[in-house]
């Protein structure tokens, strides 16, 4: 695969098999759901039940489910998995959910289980926890801010176990959306990188650039468009190295290597203040000095920013 061309980041691969043939089966998920085997991953919000030490999902029985949206997530290694969505109360990251008036019981959750945003965790679970728990909250997000038709503005309705919505009053459909992201690193003809400042960020951060596709456009033309609108660099060759899902709140980042043909930079001032070109030895003693910071691998920015670099660097931020 392409994308094994770049080192390990977070959601790199899908470890279980989605079910979609399943997804209308009212038997085959009545059969599921009554079977002690099943998992059921929880969400309240957005914010995933997991272990205290955020290395594991704090999966339950259906039997323990609490209530709430249930959806099918699909199945790994002859167990099927459920996701439960609640609705947020407001509780800050780290809570149990057991406080007055929560609909989690106690008794229903593993001792210790604490509710955390996934950028918090979505390096530290196993490659099938995190491809879990990507789907259920690119779902999640998904379901929150599409509950009414965009057709005729009625309440919409849970239909193939989560994996789509239906108007019961106009009978349209409506699937999660994906929006596509170019996200690139460019190298000159040096083998410089050329990383960029979002004003968006603390002084010393610096990442790849990247821009969402426009409506008509290939993705090698936005990682042209979006290289000289942010900086003003010239691009005249573009190859795929990889895709990561990105459910915040529902992109998908697909990753670029660029080649420039010039250098002259001429930032855009709003998005990217500034920009640079770095050398290895520039990038790596920046970092070590904590000058620069760059993003781990839990994007695929810092695994295109390594595979350029030859390995891990010192230090990286998340």
């Amino acid at each position: 695969m392409t994308g094994d061309l770049l080192p390990e980041f977070a959601f790199q691969h899908s470890a279980h098999d989605r079910l979609s043939e399943v997804r209308g089966d009212a038997d085959r998920l009545a059969k599921a759901w009554a079977d002690p085997t099943t998992r059921v991953v929880v969400i309240r919000g957005l914010e995933l039940a997991t272990l205290a030490d955020g290395d594991r999902l704090a999966t339950v029985s259906p039997e323990l489910a609490p209530p709430g949206q249930r959806m099918l997530l699909g199945a790994a290694d002859g167990v099927d998995y459920f996701l439960v969505i609640q609705p947020d109360l407001g509780a800050g990251a780290g809570s149990t959910g057991n406080g007055e008036g929560g609909p989690v019981l106690e008794e229903q959750l593993e001792p210790g289980t604490v509710f955390r945003p996934l950028r918090t965790v979505a390096t530290s679970l196993g490659r099938l926890d995190a491809s879990l728990a990507v789907h259920a909250v690119a779902l999640a997000g998904w379901h929150d801010k599409h509950s009414r038709c965009a057709v005729c503005g009625a309440a919409t309705e849970v239909a193939q176990a989560g994996a789509s919505r239906v108007c019961p009053e106009c009978g349209a459909q409506h699937f999660p959306r994906t929006d596509p992201a170019v996200i690139m690193l460019v190298v000159d003809d040096d083998d410089r990188c050329l990383l960029g400042h979002n004003a968006s960020r603390d002084a010393a951060w610096y990442s790849t650039l990247a821009g969402f596709v426009e409506p008509g456009e290939t993705l090698e033309d936005a990682v042209v468009r979006e290289v000289a609108e942010e900086t003003g660099v010239a691009v005249d060759s573009v190859t795929y190295a990889g895709s990561q899902p990105w459910p915040f709140p529902s992109s998908l980042m697909l990753g670029f290597l660029a080649h420039a043909c010039g250098t002259s930079i001429a930032v855009d001032g709003v998005e990217i203040t500034k920009a640079r070109w770095f050398t290895r030895d520039e990038l790596r003693r920046e970092v070590e000095a904590g000058e620069l910071v760059i993003p781990s691998t839990i994007s695929i920015s810092g695994a295109l920013i390594q595979s350029w670099y030859g390995g891990p660097l010192p230090s990286a931020s998340g």
